[in-house]
């Protein structure tokens, strides 16, 4: 850190790590929705996996990659050895209740114009002001999660896919048997809902309740979500996924067009 630099103050170093965790988060919710609805698409349309089985070196190197990506970031985020994590999150929180005031809230609202906006005081009416207790609840809800996390796929992520540390193929068969899907897509909608949680409170002062998400490839192929604006990360890239593998179809099943004479 730079001596002549002021100290950031308890706001702006909650609401970087409150970024940096989205972007972890994020990124690993795409990686790995990614793998999973190239996966889907191809199982459920013969002439999608024939058309990646033309270039299968091609498509393995990159579901490889967006595999290894997911873990990758997963452990950025539960690992408490990692420079920015959730622990980092919450404990900014909790150590600075005060961020979180109606009267801290007042002041990021008002943003740089000189006077409050006429709408200010209504807005701040209803605002939550949060508790310990608030923090600790969420906290609960984390270590749940990091608990699966280190049982089950810490070690495949140190030891396969950031370190390659496994000795033979009967130790690394014996990682991957341990992972779940269902279990992986459940964790990573966990953290888009933590994530949309804190920032709803830092910014709109609501109280702090972790929505439950879609989380199923399975169920998000079958029925879309309407809104298309307001789509968890895990929607939109499940459906891009599959938009462009059926166009990528199309295109190659399209008739040449015909000689103009």
């Amino acid at each position: 850190m730079d001596p002549f630099l002021p100290m950031a103050t308890p706001e702006i170093q909650f609401e970087r790590e409150l970024e940096v965790f989205r972007t972890e988060a994020e990124a690993g919710t795409q990686f790995f929705y990614a793998d999973l609805a190239v996966h889907a698409v191809a199982a459920d349309h013969e002439p999608v996996c024939k058309l990646l089985n033309k270039a299968p070196l091609f498509w393995n190197t990159c579901l490889g990659a967006l595999q290894t990506a997911s873990f990758i970031a997963l452990g950025r985020v539960f690992d408490q050895h990692s420079a920015h994590n959730l622990d980092m999150v919450l404990r900014i929180a909790q150590d600075n209740l005060q961020i979180f005031s109606k009267v801290a809230l007042g002041h990021r609202r008002q943003g740089k114009d000189p006077e409050p906006p006429a709408w200010l005081d209504a807005f701040l009416r209803d605002v939550y002001e949060p508790m310990p207790k608030d923090f600790r609840r969420i906290r609960g809800y984390i270590r749940k999660r990091r608990k699966i996390y280190e049982s089950k796929y810490k070690d495949l992520r140190d030891k396969v896919f950031a370190h390659r540390a496994v000795s033979d193929d009967a130790e690394s068969a014996e990682l991957f048997g341990k992972t779940n899907i269902r279990e992986l897509q459940r964790m990573f909608a966990f953290l888009s809902s933590l994530y949309d949680a804190l920032w709803q409170l830092f910014f709109n002062g609501r109280k702090p309740v972790l929505r439950p998400l879609r989380y199923s490839v399975k169920r998000m192929r079958e029925l879309p979500s309407p809104a298309m604006g307001q789509n968890s990360v895990q929607e939109k890239i499940t459906r891009e996924a599959e938009q462009v593998l059926l166009c990528d179809l199309r295109a190659v099943q399209q008739p040449p067009p015909k000689e103009i004479r």
